[in-house]
């Protein structure tokens, strides 16, 4: 057990507008970015620091969150996992083994959705009701997948316009609905939760786009999403917070402001006037 596994302080002003600051727990190797290079690393866990440095701003903000976990993390670093549990977050699937699920086969869709709850549960003792599909990748039964494996909210939805090469233009809804307001067909037991956009521009307020266009961006995108009512979902990456190794074939892009510059843009974030709360719970409220 590491010095860094302490006890964790939670400590909401809930009387501030809500937020969700979530957590897409993947490796740098898992990426389809280092998949895809010619190059590669011997360390398969670039991430890992990220991940302990989330938790310490976290605490520090007094703000909890929803760990979206590739599970076949659990099974090589379930130390890792319980801190998250301590502290007080929540835990959510980000599948198994960060496979694109519109290149795999129905049944492996759904081997990848099943094994990864109960590997997180088993893992932490947690309910895992949460999933985001990796680079929001779904297929049209998505949502009968979902409830056909015990989950209860998806958070796969980007609202935004169509980019090429990305994702996005199929979807324009912005606050948690049942799956079958979004999806014709979808079942209602599912609550789709929309990763947040910038109003009328239609691009990601995170992710890539928070390196892109910096922390004001984000911050204006949510003081505007919180002015209509809407509570902006953020989601962040533990390899974007560390100094990540040259590996030939891996665009430019992926190293652009990773590190130190993430770690002060993500302090900045939960410095704002918002409440950072677990996803699960605008489900519940929405």
């Amino acid at each position: 057990m590491g010095a860094w596994l302490r006890p964790c302080r939670i400590d909401h002003a809930m009387d501030r507008p809500t937020a969700v600051l979530s957590v897409d727990m993947e490796w740098f190797t898992h990426i389809p970015a280092y998949r895809n290079a010619r190059g590669s690393v011997s360390d398969t866990d670039i991430g890992r620091a990220g991940v302990e440095t989330l938790l310490d701003l976290f605490e520090d903000a007094g703000a909890t969150s929803t760990f979206f976990v590739v599970a076949e993390i659990a099974q090589h670093h379930p130390d890792l996992l319980a801190r998250v549990v301590e502290c007080g977050h929540e835990i959510g699937s980000h599948t198994h083994s960060h496979v694109h699920l519109s290149e795999v086969s129905e049944t492996e869709r759904r081997e990848e959705l099943r094994t990864s709850r109960k590997t997180l549960e088993d893992a932490t003792g947690a309910s895992v009701t949460g999933f985001r599909a990796p680079s929001f990748d779904i297929t049209p039964d998505h949502f009968e997948t979902l409830e056909a494996t015990g989950y209860e909210y998806d958070s796969s939805v980007v609202p935004c316009r169509s980019i090429p090469g990305w994702y996005g233009g199929e979807h324009t809804v912005q606050r948690p609905i049942p799956a079958s307001h979004a999806v014709k067909g979808a079942p209602p037991s599912i609550t789709e939760l929309p990763v947040a956009v910038m109003p009328h521009l239609r691009l990601p307020l995170t992710g890539t786009w928070l390196r892109f266009f910096g922390v004001r961006y984000v911050l204006w995108g949510m003081r505007l999403l919180a002015r209509r009512g809407i509570a902006p979902v953020l989601y962040v990456h533990p390899w974007e917070l560390v100094d990540l190794p040259a590996v030939d074939g891996v665009p430019r892009r992926v190293y652009w402001r990773t590190g130190d510059w993430m770690q002060r843009a993500i302090t900045k974030i939960l410095d704002s006037r918002f409440a950072f709360v677990p996803a699960r719970s605008l489900t519940e409220t929405g």
